[in-house]
């Protein structure tokens, strides 16, 4: 009963941390270079904070259900390449690691402001790019 709430729990929080990457990817980049500068100034600053706002709670409750769902797999996981479901877990989970690491970069930038537009761009792009093949790999492990 647990694992089935941790995997909703997963999935809800999944969307909504994917949900969120896309609209400012994919959506709001593009939107904002219709507008004024200072109109693009604070929106992206209230986008900005709101995100922060929800994608804090979204990411615990994310990675929280990720590693309760992954301590189900532990015997799995003990050989990563022993089966495709467990190659396939394992490249997920390395590639949400990434993704943290994707983040204490940003955080290393913002706190030394070394972060211009163009590299927040490619981050939010890589981030994006790796929710992707996270979302196809799951797809895949359950063929």
């Amino acid at each position: 009963m647990l694992y089935s709430w941790l995997l909703i729990v997963h999935l809800l929080a999944a969307m909504a941390f994917i949900g969120t990457l896309f609209f400012e990817v994919v959506i709001w980049h593009s939107a904002r270079e219709e507008l004024a500068w200072s109109a693009q100034f604070t929106s992206d600053h209230a986008i900005a904070r709101r995100s922060r706002q929800v994608l804090h709670g979204v990411v615990v409750l994310l990675y929280g259900a990720g590693i309760g769902l992954a301590w189900h797999y532990r015997a799995v996981l003990s050989v990563p390449w022993g089966s495709r479901f467990a190659a396939l877990l394992s490249l997920k989970i390395l590639l949400a690691l990434s993704i943290i690491g994707h983040y204490l970069w940003l955080a290393y930038l913002l706190s030394h402001q070394r972060l211009s537009p163009r590299r927040a761009t490619w981050i939010r792009r890589s981030i994006l790019g790796h929710m992707v093949l996270i979302v196809i790999l799951a797809k895949w492990m359950l063929r």
